[in-house]
């Protein structure tokens, strides 16, 4: 096939009356060609589809199509490297062209204006509902969140309740990940921060509050039906569900959770798409506060809970004592007031590190 021009030169200068052959070899085409589009000059405005090439992503197109079917997956960062595994050596350009047609249409909102902070002045957390079927009976947990409002370094944990407790035992291992304190966190406005406002003067709660008074962090909270005001972490907590959490499998929370660690580990190492530079080498120019030391940081991560939170007998008393709820591991064993081991909990947000003694209560 030949241009447009080409078959236009064609036709003047068979205007001009030059011959077949002198047209033909002024312009470097074959005669039949010349003869071709001076017979059928209609010829010239017929497309002509190229023909169809085989891709390198023909082999998984249906795999990709079940992902966005079934795991409502349509971010194609979260795909490439499950295809890659599964031995595809394309580019992911080629993966965007074919999943962005079959995106669901979006709706559209109003731009709000970026708003960012200095270096070390915030954090942002908030939690987000994640559901799931195991047996065919659908159950949900919940994603704690934070990132770095300068460096937007990430930090993802998941757990089985998110009430106050819970939240402070997540903050303290973000703040544990981050390596240090940001001059203030903010947060949404749920029971387990903020009580209420009383005259624009928050009321926090109280154990809340005695978290960050200990910590030196300053509490805040985002103007009421306004999370744009917290935009960079209501981005992330969307940015975890469609990159991690779409078509993750996982045996319980504990394994979710190292897979989480591995998600952050890569995500913070690669380039942020807004700053331009990796979240990981960013936050060494945020001058975090140091972790507080013994007792003033240690005595959050414990929690006692009610005895029908987890029940066990003393082997030295007679008497039932509740198990406190402690932080990561289920293989910890509580201790009564004697040193002698009385029980083990059975939750699996139980302790990550080893406490010498944990007092038990008795039940009255």
């Amino acid at each position: 096939m030949i241009r447009s021009r080409t078959v236009n030169t064609i036709h003047e200068l068979a205007a001009q009356g030059k011959s077949v052959q002198d047209i033909a070899i002024s312009l470097g085409i074959a005669r039949n060609t010349v003869r071709k589009y001076l017979r059928h000059p209609e010829l010239a405005a017929m497309p002509h589809p190229r023909p169809n090439r085989r891709s390198k992503l023909d082999p998984f197109k249906e795999q990709i199509k079940r992902w966005m079917q079934e795991d409502h997956c349509y971010n194609c960062e979260a795909m490439l490297p499950r295809l890659l595994d599964m031995g595809y050596t394309g580019s992911l350009s080629v993966l965007k062209a074919f999943v962005h047609p079959l995106r669901p249409p979006q709706a559209g909102h109003a731009p709000v204006q970026r708003c960012e902070t200095a270096p070390g002045e915030q954090v942002q957390s908030d939690w987000g509902e994640f559901t799931y079927e195991q047996d065919g009976v659908p159950h949900k947990v919940y994603g704690f969140t934070a990132i770095l409002c300068y460096s937007r370094m990430r930090f993802v944990t998941f757990v089985k309740r998110c009430d106050g407790p819970t939240m402070i035992r997540c903050l303290m291992e973000a703040f544990e990940y981050f390596g240090g304190l940001p001059k203030a966190a903010l947060t949404d406005r749920m029971k387990s921060v903020l009580v209420q406002m009383e005259n624009k003067t928050p009321r926090w709660n109280a154990r809340f509050a005695d978290f960050m008074a200990s910590i030196g962090v300053a509490p805040r909270v985002c103007r009421a039906f306004t999370p744009q005001t917290k935009g960079k972490i209501e981005r992330s907590v969307g940015f975890v569900k469609q990159s991690f959490w779409a078509g993750v499998c996982f045996s319980d929370i504990d394994d979710l959770n190292r897979q989480a660690h591995i998600w952050c580990e890569r995500i913070n190492s690669r380039v942020h798409r807004t700053t331009h530079e990796r979240p990981r080498e960013r936050r060494e120019q945020e001058p975090l506060a140091p972790l507080p030391q013994a007792f003033a940081w240690e005595r959050f991560a414990t929690e006692e809970r009610h005895p029908s939170g987890g029940m066990a007998t003393c082997p030295t008393m007679a008497c039932s004592m509740a198990c406190p709820q402690i932080r990561r591991w289920p293989e910890r064993w509580c201790r009564c007031a004697s040193g002698t081991a009385c029980c083990r909990s059975g939750h699996r947000d139980a302790c990550w590190r080893s406490w010498p003694n944990v007092p038990c209560r008795s039940r009255r």
